[in-house]
């Protein structure tokens, strides 16, 4: 019986492909089995897959068994590889249907959570415009942290992300689309709901238990610029709610999503005149390539839909990062 021949370095076919889809796929569902749905294959089939793929490549990829499904280092650092490789063969497929003057292909576009509660965010009507102007084009939105996005933009996963402005990159474009208010919330068992005689303050704010986001982004900022100690982090707005609800901790969420919890009397707005502050929203893309027609057309749907929302914008005060 013939041996399987291992796949070389720096050359690749389509059977190399398929199986470095189905990897990805597998490592982005987190196992065998929970990638079954996603690939529309058998467990069987796709285990085979991924044995195929560790013999042409001499690599233990994985390790599966009772004990779960976890990569190796060296399936970490193939993981890695296997994202910039299909970004840019989804690039060079967008490039073909460029030179055919075409819009089709497949774009990618990264956002910041809880936008679509945001009367500000017009980012749904930019899609249906889109729509319009590409139907054959197949859309990928995807959330995630402020880092994740600006670092899968950067390395080609993204071509466009949407995310609150903190510290600009030189590597990176920024348009501006929309503000988001932010305000401090206490939960209904808080000493802090009930209403006090004197407002508090950001000095008051320092002596209180706060939650707040764990990664580098204008709420970190905030904290620094007024001295808080952060008492509890969270991965997202919807950790830092759980957080305030528990009535142990306060914590700044957008107002457009707090509101359902405000109606239901499980938070309440704490001095919100003063413990509040704005940031902006942008849509990022790398300064160089230059952007597909593509990520073109979904930029400019982008600034068209926001375009109202903007010059609105202007007229407030300035934002944390412009204080600074």
């Amino acid at each position: 019986m013939q041996a399987k021949a291992r796949a070389l370095p720096g050359r690749l076919n389509d059977v190399d492909l398929r199986l470095l889809r189905v990897f990805k796929a597998v490592a982005d569902c987190g196992g065998l089995s929970a990638a079954e749905l996603e690939l529309d294959i058998a467990v069987s089939t796709i285990s085979r897959h991924i044995k195929d793929l560790e013999e042409r490549l001499g690599l233990v990829l994985c390790r599966r068994g009772r004990s779960g499904f976890a990569l190796t280092p060296e399936g970490e650092k193939l993981y890695l590889a296997t994202e910039q490789l299909l970004s840019a063969t989804e690039a060079f497929r967008g490039s073909l249907h460029e030179i055919h003057r075409g819009l089709g292909g497949e774009l990618h576009v990264a956002m910041f959570e809880k936008t679509a509660t945001n009367p500000q965010s017009r980012i749904a009507h930019a899609v249906a415009q889109f729509r319009e102007r590409a139907p054959a084009v197949s859309l990928h939105l995807h959330v995630g942290t402020i880092a994740m996005i600006e670092r899968g933009v950067m390395n080609g996963q993204f071509q466009l992300g949407i995310v609150p402005e903190h510290r600009r990159s030189d590597s990176l474009v920024y348009d501006e689309l929309f503000d988001e208010t932010m305000r401090l919330y206490a939960g209904s068992t808080h000493p802090w709901f009930q209403p006090r005689r004197r407002a508090p303050g950001w000095a008051d704010l320092r002596d209180q238990s706060l939650a707040a986001l764990g990664f580098h982004s204008p709420n970190m900022m905030l904290a620094h610029e007024h001295r808080l100690e952060r008492q509890a982090t969270a991965s997202d707005q919807e950790a830092v709610a759980t957080l305030v609800l528990s009535g142990c901790f306060l914590g700044f969420l957008p107002d457009h999503y707090a509101d359902g919890f405000v109606r239901d009397g499980r938070m309440r707005a704490v001095a919100p005149e003063t413990l509040n502050y704005r940031c902006r929203f942008c849509c990022v893309h790398r300064r160089v390539p230059a952007l597909s027609r593509v990520a073109e057309s979904f930029r400019g749907a982008l600034l068209d839909s926001h375009r109202a929302v903007r010059k609105a914008a202007s007229s407030r005060g300035p934002l944390i990062s412009e204080k600074r």
